[in-house]
């Protein structure tokens, strides 16, 4: 079967980190320095040659229905509308399901996320790899990480360095803990073990899947990345 990617963009988030600036709109249509987060997604998306592109939204939903009719992108943008109940990363794509029935895999990008990431490239070795989900990951801070095999790139677990928690159910001798960029890629098979109409967060559903499943890590530490969190985080932008 010939290669067919779409894409979903995470956008039905409270936005609760950036208060007040989504005190009266949705963190998608946040603007820093004059581009809506939506925009910079929907476009960074359609420049990888993904031009099918799935929104979810919750939070001040019918502002972003208006701003996707109003605005022109080189892409065919549906809705999958989570106003009745907010479902998470792997709840909404498993709510959304409807919308990929032609795809073979799925990009994922979470709508707060700055980076020149090469796409073609990540999906390229996701493809390249036969992974079920690729995770586009850095070497960076973070209070929390995937933990992968340093010689295989396979997902083995998951630290918290704040509480201590740990969980390695593939376990390794050649631990490498990275963070995740919130961007990453799965085959559209994944759906099958994702439960109805449940709120659930993609993390643990990896490291479900990662004991028997190949679930790799893809590197990109020369690129730049900024995850958009709290508003005092913003300073040096100019946001609106």
């Amino acid at each position: 079967m010939k290669t067919f990617v779409k894409a979903m963009i995470f956008a039905a988030g409270l936005g609760t980190r950036l208060y007040p600036l989504t005190a009266d709109k949705p963190k998608a249509l946040v603007r820093i320095d004059g581009k809506t987060l939506l925009q910079n997604a929907i476009e960074t998306v359609a420049r990888a040659g993904i031009h099918e592109i799935v929104v979810n939204t919750h939070h001040f939903s019918d502002q972003i229905k208006n701003f996707i009719a109003t605005h022109s992108f080189d892409a065919d943008i549906q809705i999958s509308d989570e106003s009745n109940q907010l479902l998470d990363t792997a709840g909404g794509l498993k709510f959304a399901e409807p919308l990929f029935a032609n795809a073979t895999d799925i990009l994922l990008y979470n709508v707060d996320i700055l980076s020149s990431i090469n796409l073609s490239q990540l999906i390229q070795y996701h493809i390249d790899s036969q992974s079920l989900a690729t995770l586009a990951v850095k070497n960076r801070f973070t209070s929390r990480f995937f933990i992968f095999d340093n010689n295989t790139m396979q997902l083995c677990g998951w630290q918290n360095n704040k509480t201590g928690e740990k969980l390695l159910p593939r376990p390794t001798t050649h631990e490498l803990p990275l963070a995740f960029s919130g961007i990453h890629v799965v085959k559209k098979e994944i759906l099958n073990f994702i439960p109805d109409n449940q709120k659930l967060s993609m993390t643990p559903l990896y490291l479900q899947l990662s004991e028997n499943q190949v679930i790799k890590g893809y590197l990109h530490e020369d690129d730049t990345w900024m995850d958009i969190g709290k508003y005092d985080d913003l300073k040096d932008f100019n946001i609106q």
